[in-house]
């Protein structure tokens, strides 16, 4: 899918240009029954086609160039700089060429046994969510091992094979997916499914036996016409359509928009919180290592919607309870979340919060935590949200009055927004909730906001430390772990 802007839709001679470019491309490279799908939305139009699961990537290149093709052709200037850095030729005969070079490829991604899909037939459990998708992905993961399977995960972190890590940043779409559903040692796959690859690529297989949806939260609104906690829970909501009538589909009962808006499927449902389908499963918060003595509450839902898909995948009720005893005991058993150092009297907590939603959770829990020290915090987020967005996440930080906030410039993901622009939002909507102008620091880097926020602290701090880029969180890991 991608996106045509124009605020009161396409214009009816571009999309019947795009539709017949997109038939055109489809037909030659033996794509039949295409169908066509137009969304519009505020901010303009998304237009989107079916293809094969196993060409997601190359589906997306053949959409952008319908879409600018048929843009020169109606006479209209079509700005393609937030496309695919691999853009197809604009004469078709090349643009035919070059896509069937890119299906190759993508056919040929290799899989350790050359087995190509479609899929082989073993569990598949999809997990989306705003918040808690990597957590809940280990986590099943972890119980599925338990059962004695070969697990094949995907997260953000990377693609994980019989507990070797195989592929390393995020690996939560298609690419991923079938990294892990090609390779013969895998006996049952857990796949985390971002919103944006959802989006931006289609759901990543036909089909699923479990999905779960931990949560929706104020996010990217603004993007691929999402502009509601209705819109997140309906694009969250696509990998119900993987789930036949004897699937499962896993969802939180303590979320009032999952609650107002679940998806339709004709699988089971399966609601988590409250104790709702996990009682007498998960042993007492203080034997969870993950949910620190209770105080972490979101982890305990995580736990709850892990237990759930484990259930319905047929792992046995004990070692459900066996592995919530035992996971999270060491930090690498979910690393980048709430991974706890000691490091020279301070207690530093390296976390991966990005979101008002998940912030929020993070230090509604240091607020608990912190005893007599002092609270501090790195705070940063990439150039794609809106300024409405930075400022909710600004409020979310000054909610538990830190003592220092250290603002970071995330180089890697300024997304169209001007060096400083971001942080100078955070910093003045902190400023406007009561900050003093010394507690907030700025810094250019993660390296940096790190480096300033150790030299603020003192013995008995807590420092709390999201960290987005995974390059600067092995190292600073490394650091922590050194000493």
């Amino acid at each position: 899918m991608l996106e045509a802007p124009r605020p009161h839709g396409v214009d009816p001679a571009l999309l019947r240009a795009w539709g017949g470019h997109v038939a055109w491309m489809c037909a030659a490279v033996g794509w039949i029954d295409t169908s066509l799908t137009v969304r519009t939305h505020a901010a303009g139009s998304s237009l989107a086609f079916t293809a094969p699961p196993a060409a997601l990537l190359s589906a997306t290149s053949l959409n952008e160039w319908a879409l600018e093709r048929a843009a020169a052709e109606c006479g209209g200037a079509y700005d393609p700089a937030s496309l695919e850095d691999e853009r197809l030729p604009q004469e078709q005969t090349a643009a035919l060429a070059r896509l069937r070079e890119l299906l190759a490829a993508e056919r040929a991604s290799p899989p350790p046994d050359g087995t190509p899909l479609p899929l082989r037939d073993i569990p598949i459990a999809l997990v989306t969510g705003s918040n808690g998708k990597t957590t809940t992905t280990r986590l099943l993961a972890a119980m599925l091992r338990a059962h004695g399977h070969r697990v094949g995960f995907t997260c953000t972190d990377g693609v994980f094979i019989a507990g070797e890590a195989v592929e390393r940043g995020d690996w939560s779409g298609p690419g991923g997916a079938r990294r892990v559903l090609e390779d013969s040692r895998v006996t049952a796959a857990v796949l985390e499914t971002a919103r944006g690859g959802l989006l931006r690529r289609g759901l990543v297989v036909p089909r699923a036996d479990v999905a779960v949806i931990t949560n929706v939260a104020a996010d990217h609104f603004g993007e691929y016409g999402i502009d509601s906690l209705a819109d997140i829970a309906a694009a969250k909501g696509v990998v119900a359509r993987a789930l036949s009538t004897r699937g499962t589909l896993v969802l939180s009962a303590e979320d009032p928009t999952l609650v107002a808006h679940p998806p339709r499927t004709d699988a089971q449902l399966r609601w988590f919180g409250s104790g709702a389908n996990t009682s007498g499963l998960l042993p007492p918060a203080q034997e969870m290592p993950i949910a620190m003595a209770g105080l972490a509450a979101y982890n305990i839902a995580n736990a709850e919607a892990a237990a759930c898909a484990a259930r319905a995948l047929g792992v046995p009720d004990p070692l459900i309870t066996q592995t919530l005893r035992t996971f999270g005991r060491d930090n690498a058993d979910n690393p980048g979340r709430l991974e706890r150092f000691d490091h020279q009297g301070r207690r530093i907590w390296l976390d991966y919060a990005h979101n008002p939603h998940g912030l929020g959770a993070l230090l509604a829990l240091a607020a608990a935590a912190r005893g007599s020290g002092r609270l501090g915090l790195i705070l940063g987020q990439a150039g794609d949200r809106p300024d409405e967005s930075l400022r909710a996440l600004a409020r979310a930080a000054w909610d538990v009055t830190p003592d220092c906030v250290v603002l970071q410039e995330m180089t890697h993901y300024l997304r169209g927004r001007a060096p400083g622009e971001v942080p100078a939002v955070l910093r003045d909507e902190l400023l406007r909730r009561g900050a003093r102008a010394d507690q907030v620091v700025l810094t250019t880097s993660e390296a940096e906001a790190v480096d300033a926020l150790l030299a603020w602290s003192a013995p008995g701090d807590l420092l709390v430390m999201p960290v987005h880029a995974l390059e600067e969180r092995d190292r600073l890991r490394a650091r922590l772990q050194s000493v």
